[in-house]
């Protein structure tokens, strides 16, 4: 299988419930609950590796069509912030955002690669850093997930 399922409907769902309670408590949202939204996400191999500035992460498949909707995510979501979330037996464990790091997506023969640096060298301390835990979360069974403003561009098997 070369393929993940991910809900992408929570933050959405948990953002309007506040916006809704303004009218002196009283609720003014529609009586039909939201469906889930599901995407298939492509299952890559992700290596995560310190360079000069920050990190580099590394996803690779040998499957086309993972490699071409990877890509395709890739160039739809340029220049948004990346996050890792560490996942174990479908449970978040870890969520490592680049909120301080400019993260480039390069297009590579066989998937992509996504380099997330910073010239603060606090900034680059805290990336780092986040390689680190990832990596060693990634080694003890966890499954990685490489998100863009939110949405999910691969999944490690």
């Amino acid at each position: 299988m070369n393929a993940m399922m991910m809900e992408r409907s929570g933050m959405a769902m948990n953002m309007g419930m506040g916006m809704n309670m303004n009218m002196g408590g009283m609720a003014s949202g529609s009586t039909t609950p939201m469906a889930p939204q599901m995407m298939m996400v492509p299952r890559c191999t992700i290596t995560m590796e310190k360079c000069e500035g920050g990190m580099r992460m590394v996803c690779k498949s040998d499957d086309k069509m993972s490699i071409g909707m990877m890509q395709n995510l890739c160039a739809m979501t340029a220049g948004g912030m990346c996050g890792c979330c560490m996942m174990m037996n479908g449970m978040m464990m870890c969520c490592c955002n680049m909120a301080m790091a400019m993260c480039k997506c390069e297009m590579t023969e066989d998937g992509v690669v996504m380099t997330c640096t910073s010239g603060d060298a606090e900034c680059c301390k805290m990336i780092q850093a986040c390689c680190d835990c990832m990596t060693a979360m990634m080694k003890s069974g966890c499954v990685c997930c490489v998100c863009m403003n939110g949405m999910p561009i691969c999944c490690s098997c």
